[in-house]
């Protein structure tokens, strides 16, 4: 872990002593029975597959230094992580913040939640370290008198209800925000009854609900997000007739206002039930304008991974929903 922190430096990442320590002192492999490999060559690596599919993962060592950063971690400090990557970014956190400070993680994925207790209860904790769900709302606040620091280690589109009001004034929300293809890593500062965004730079996060990673691949609310958040994207660089846009947007509505029973569609569907599929059919019917605008987006559901912090002289690989800096 010392060289791969070397090489993160090296790189420009910012790393203070106490995110070096914490970082070289706690070893991934607790929180993880998957490969570390690609953990040392900077890259995400699992940490637990669901029943349903989804994979969660540990963030590139980059992107953890970077999250550790922008925190701006204070010894004795309590903060909320929702989501931990499995108990590791916990357990660095926890480590920062020493015997007085206390680490509330809010774990919505029961399976994800498991797993984090599993591993963090033979972890040797510095402080406290507590793990929560969602409907667990109410001992937190009773356990807390507010939050200097949450952060949101999935990608969202707002800050969860009811965790606002859990932040202290002065404190702030720190987290990918966005659509599934694209978020900004925004800082939210709490001064007052107000909110302020610092912009900290594009991020690919995974979702936080890993219900959206364990949809079909027909699921046409998942479908319509990964179009429009990459439509948005296209459109920011190049010009697309408006009769053009007008599809897109009338497509994505489509999309959104089909029935919530179709048929479920999965590796073992055949052909036949992937064509009768109604989405199938719905896209189909639009393929004439859709077809020369389908690479376009294929292109930009493709994410080019940065891996800074990699011995290799080429870094970065083609990868999926996973978090970097691009």
């Amino acid at each position: 872990m010392s060289e791969l922190v070397e090489r993160l430096e090296a790189a420009g990442i910012p790393i203070d002593d106490l995110t070096k320590s914490a970082m070289i002192d706690i070893d991934p492999g607790h929180f993880t029975d998957h490969d570390l490999e690609g953990f040392w060559h900077d890259r995400p690596i699992p940490f637990l597959f669901t029943s349903f599919g989804a994979t969660r993962t540990i963030s590139a060592p980059h992107m953890i230094a970077t999250l550790l950063h922008h925190l701006e971690i204070n010894k004795g400090q309590d903060i909320m992580l929702i989501g931990s990557k499995g108990g590791y970014l916990a357990a660095i956190i926890d480590r920062m913040l020493g015997e007085e400070g206390t680490v509330t993680i809010l774990e919505p994925h029961e399976e994800v939640r498991l797993h984090t207790e599993d591993r963090l209860a033979s972890h040797l904790c510095s402080g406290t370290i507590r793990v929560l769900r969602p409907n667990d709302v109410g001992e937190i606040e009773h356990l807390s008198g507010g939050f200097e620091r949450v952060l949101i280690t999935g990608s969202v589109r707002e800050i969860p209800n009811p965790i606002e009001d859990l932040v202290i004034d002065g404190g702030f929300v720190l987290g990918p925000f966005g659509g599934p293809v694209h978020q900004r890593l925004l800082k939210r500062e709490k001064q007052g009854g107000d909110w302020f965004d610092t912009d900290l730079g594009g991020v690919v996060f995974g979702p936080m609900d890993v219900g959206e990673s364990e949809t079909s691949p027909l699921d046409p609310i998942s479908l319509a997000n990964h179009i429009e958040d990459a439509f948005d994207l296209v459109g920011g660089m190049i010009e697309i007739e408006e009769s053009t846009c007008a599809r897109v947007r009338n497509l994505i509505l489509a999309l959104r206002e089909m029935p919530p029973d179709l048929p479920y569609i999965d590796e073992e569907s055949s052909e036949e039930e992937v064509m009768e599929h109604p989405v199938v059919d719905l896209l189909m019917s639009e393929i004439e304008w859709l077809g020369p605008l389908w690479p376009l987006f294929s292109e930009f559901l493709s994410i080019d991974l940065a891996s800074p912090g990699s011995p290799e002289e080429t870094s970065d690989f083609a990868g999926g929903h996973e978090d970097l800096i691009p």
